[in-house]
């Protein structure tokens, strides 16, 4: 039963989300506002992480599972995408490489930060 909780709060927070995307018209997806709602509550104590961490656990879980329905789509669009293969690869690549270098820099920030309050 907890869980059937958590869930409905998950798919609430997802469905306001929804709801976001249709009347604000700017290109974000649905799933990013749902999850700037989640973490905005977090934060602010407005939903605890026990009233959906179960729930968060057992949907990272069974993330990779997610992935089999759009892998099997991009087989499916290969005619298409062939043709733009060196440029879909070249921006897998640099994407893949920003991502690592903001994370590393936003990682080494943070430790600096919490290295300096510790020091006081």
């Amino acid at each position: 039963m907890k869980y059937i909780g958590q869930f409905i709060i998950i798919l609430a927070i997802s469905l306001i989300g929804e709801i976001l995307n249709a009347i604000i018209p700017l290109p974000i997806p649905a799933s990013i506002y749902g999850m700037a709602i989640l973490f905005t509550a977090l934060c602010t104590g407005v939903i605890k992480l026990g009233q959906v961490k179960e729930a968060g656990k057992f949907l990272i879980s069974i993330m990779p599972l997610m992935f089999i329905a759009p892998a099997v789509g991009l087989i499916d669009s290969w005619d298409i995408m062939k043709e733009f293969i060196v440029a879909i690869a070249a921006v897998v690549v640099l994407s893949t490489i920003a991502v690592v270098a903001v994370t590393g820099h936003a990682t080494q920030l943070i430790m600096k930060l919490k290295g300096k309050e510790e020091k006081r």
